[in-house]
């Protein structure tokens, strides 16, 4: 692909504007076909863009712009739909036209999950066939990942939503990993077939049918940081317990080493040389190492970045929708919907 314009909310998340700039700036030096829209309040940003260039940061200025907005939709709306219909001036919903128009190829914001699921529906719109789009999430669980699919998007799914989600997602892993038949599991409370809710009966029925899906059953909790299966699907409110609690059992873990290690000197001696395997534990559980999570089934490339996302998570997630623009994933999608 010649060049890719990503458009980038630099009003969202709860580290904006600055680690957002910053991160649009670690893109720049990594990718020479990116160019980044950066949209909110310009005064705020061309502040923060002459800080970078004093403390002797470059980059192609050619490739980097500004679209002033003067609204920010913030993280305590009471209803984000509401908000991205309310607040069409701002830097989230200004980027999400931009995408539907054509003006550019992808989108990143770190900002209101529940806006960000709106403004992709709502204003970037979905690929004709989609019911329902889906937020899958990279899983650490070796290279390839682990991609989980629904992680935030749809609590009430339906049977049929599910397929397509297995569907789309097997596209998106063909892509981004060149496997072919990606292993598709479907989240449940045990492996054997029968297992679970009506909705986890009939959707197992239904992968089980469809010729286009490499279905290899049912997985359990316990087994999808093992890398049992390449993708897991299931409805996005299994998928956000899942998530979370995989996040604060990191969080726990990594709690527990330092308070052991801040105890004992023969466990500081013994956590020094073990520095370099620490630190990979460490990276491994890292959110900032994924960037972002793309919702598949709209016209563009939309990825969903951490809240708290730093500037290395916003490069990466940068660097994740350029994945996504360059393989022509979204086609691909649009073709087997039609199918």
């Amino acid at each position: 692909m010649a060049g890719y314009t990503i458009v980038l909310d630099a009003m969202g998340g709860d580290n904006a504007p600055r680690c957002n700039v910053e991160g649009a700036i670690l893109a720049l030096g990594q990718d020479k076909d990116l160019k980044l829209v950066l949209t909110g309040k310009q005064d705020q940003l061309n502040k923060l863009l002459d800080e970078c260039r004093s403390q002797g940061q470059t980059w192609d200025e050619n490739r980097l712009a500004i679209v002033h907005t003067e609204e920010v939709i913030e993280n305590e709306e009471h209803s984000p739909a509401e908000a991205v219909r309310a607040k069409r001036n701002s830097s989230l919903s200004v980027g999400c036209q931009m995408v539907r128009s054509g003006e550019a190829d992808g989108m990143v914001s770190a900002g209101n999950t529940g806006a960000v699921l709106s403004g992709g529906t709502l204003l970037i719109g979905r690929i004709k066939g989609v019911q329902r789009p889906a937020l899958t999430l990279p899983l650490p669980t070796g290279n390839p990942p682990t991609v989980m699919v629904d992680v935030g998007a749809n609590m009430d799914a339906k049977a049929s939503y599910l397929v397509q989600f297995a569907r789309m997602s097997t596209i998106y892993f063909r892509e981004l990993y060149g496997v072919e038949k990606p292993r598709v599991a479907l989240l449940n409370v045990g492996v054997e077939e029968g297992k679970g809710t009506e909705l986890t009966k009939e959707v197992y029925d239904l992968l089980k049918a469809d010729e286009a899906i490499n279905f290899i059953g049912n997985i359990e909790a316990r087994e999808v940081l093992m890398g049992a299966s390449d993708i897991v699907v299931c409805d996005a409110f299994a998928g956000n317990v899942f998530l979370k609690t995989v996040e604060g059992t990191a969080k726990f873990i990594m709690n527990q080493l330092k308070a052991g290690i801040k105890d004992s000197f023969k466990a500081k001696i013994g956590a020094l040389l073990m520095k370099k395997t620490l630190k990979g534990l460490k990276n491994s559980l890292d959110p900032s190492s994924v960037g972002g999570t793309p919702l598949l089934g709209v016209k563009g490339a939309l990825i969903k970045a951490h809240g708290n996302s730093d500037a290395i998570a916003i490069m990466n997630a940068i660097r994740q929708c350029a994945m996504f623009i360059s393989t022509g994933v979204n086609d691909k999608i649009a073709e087997s919907i039609r199918g």
